[in-house]
């Protein structure tokens, strides 16, 4: 493959990460992921991060692999599977990151070093081009979403979930108490306004909308009071509940070409 011996390094698998594991690795890049022990992934139908509790997924023909080590996951990314990892800091892999690429949404600088690869890219609000890293993707909805800034910051996060369906806040479950979480749905089903769909501790979560399940937070998470636990679409396409979205794809073609552009660059 033309880019096997680029490595290709990702901290998050969330659903936004995997729209950017998914182009990576149609173009032919190796590719790890680093993830949390219990990921914190609400669309976790369409996300790699799903790996760890499951072994291995399929999302619309990417397949995504736990690894135990920094060796076994040089080793899977190479035959074109996503290596899933479980590690809170980029281990010594003992060859060159020539791209990392920080999807975990944390909506801060500092997190990230211009020296951490060859080329550092973050995803939305935070972080500074330039500063904390070399690229930034924009990941807010609109004329911008996807583009490749090489200097300055993404849009400010809102707060305001994206607008699906003729809804925005009332799409997103969210904790109001402290517990663990427990689901009487699943990711896909149909469910109504006010339909008790699980629990956290003993505070029932009730939809707020009418429409499909798109993500629900593994079942056991321990959540804290404002947490996001899931996500109801309103436009009640079940098939999209397992597919990677235009949004994920979008901020993944900005990633890819931030990489191409880099490596043209470096020629």
């Amino acid at each position: 493959m033309l880019f096997a011996d680029r490595l290709v390094v990702m901290r998050g698998g969330g659903d936004l990460a995997t729209g950017v594991a998914h182009r990576l690795n149609r173009a032919g890049f190796p590719i790890v992921v680093l993830e949390l022990g219990v990921p914190k992934t609400v669309r976790r139908s369409v996300a790699v991060s799903t790996a760890v509790t499951d072994g291995e997924v399929d999302v619309d023909g990417l397949v995504a692999r736990r690894v135990d080590s920094a060796g076994a996951a040089l080793r899977v990314a190479s035959e074109g599977v996503v290596a899933v990892l479980v590690s809170e800091d980029v281990p010594d892999f003992e060859v060159d990151v020539d791209v990392l690429v920080d999807a975990r949404m944390l909506k801060e600088g500092g997190v990230t070093s211009l020296q951490d690869a060859g080329l550092v890219i973050a995803l939305g609000p935070g972080p500074t081009a330039g500063v904390d890293c070399h690229a930034v993707i924009e990941t807010m909805r609109g004329h911008d979403l996807g583009r490749v800034l090489w200097e300055g910051e993404a849009a400010p996060n809102s707060g305001v979930p994206g607008r699906l369906g003729g809804q925005d806040e009332l799409r997103v479950l969210r904790a109001e108490t402290a517990g663990p979480v427990e689901w009487v749905v699943g990711i896909g089903d149909h469910v109504v306004r006010e339909q008790v769909i699980g629990t956290v501790g003993d505070t029932p979560v009730r939809a707020l909308t009418s429409g499909v399940v798109r993500g629900l937070i593994a079942p056991g998470f321990s959540a804290v009071p404002g947490l996001k636990l899931g996500d109801v679409d309103p436009r009640a396409d079940r098939a999209s509940c397992h597919r990677v979205s235009d949004k994920a794809l979008a901020v993944g073609g900005g990633v890819l070409e931030a990489v191409l552009t880099y490596l043209n660059r470096t020629a």
